[in-house]
């Protein structure tokens, strides 16, 4: 994992605590004017200690700024540059920028669903992911599955999907996997 995703890792880390999650929530509705700690205590339910603690945690992890006078502003940008962060560091994310008009299909680096089986994009969807399996020789299912993995939570759906549309074929036995045809030159 690169510095980048790392630090990118450890603020989306910082709001796996429910207190802190729900402080950059009320800190990115009060918007620019930003919200005191006691307006903190009152809308976490905590004593203003506490809610200065959480508050400086935030502002630790550069999710929000505080001013000396006790005003905490979110910096909701920061947010979506992590998250942009970690998107391009899935393993898709080198091969997803050649297929543009497939982002639709993908949510952080995962597939969300396929295109209807008919159209051209299922067969641009196949070629994506035997891109991405690289296969070279024979693999296993298990081998097979195993990497799909890595993309989707349906291995079964897309293993299907990389067969008929001609990327993939399996033996008799349907326990092997090869190689159909070779993949064209990107454009």
């Amino acid at each position: 994992m690169s510095a980048e995703a790392a630090r990118a890792a450890e603020i989306l880390t910082q709001l796996s605590n429910p207190a802190r999650l729900i402080a950059f929530a009320e800190l990115v509705k009060h918007g620019v004017n930003g919200a005191t700690i006691a307006e903190m205590s009152i809308h976490l339910d905590m004593p203003k200690p506490e809610a200065g603690e959480v508050c400086a945690r935030l502002v630790g992890a550069g999710l929000a700024t505080g001013t000396g006078n006790g005003v905490f502003r979110a910096r909701a940008d920061v947010l979506r540059e992590a998250a942009q962060t970690l998107d391009r560091a899935q393993p898709i994310a080198p091969l997803l920028a050649g297929y543009p008009q497939l982002r639709s299909f993908f949510s952080h680096g995962r597939l969300t669903s396929l295109p209807p089986t008919m159209s051209e994009r299922y067969q641009q969807i196949g070629e994506l992911f035997a891109r991405f399996l690289a296969v070279d020789g024979v693999l296993t299912e298990d081998e097979v599955n195993r990497r799909l993995a890595v993309l989707t939570d349906d291995v079964a759906a897309v293993r299907r999907m990389l067969v008929e549309t001609g990327w993939l074929e399996r033996d008799r036995a349907g326990t092997s996997y090869g190689s159909a045809r070779t993949l064209p030159t990107p454009a």
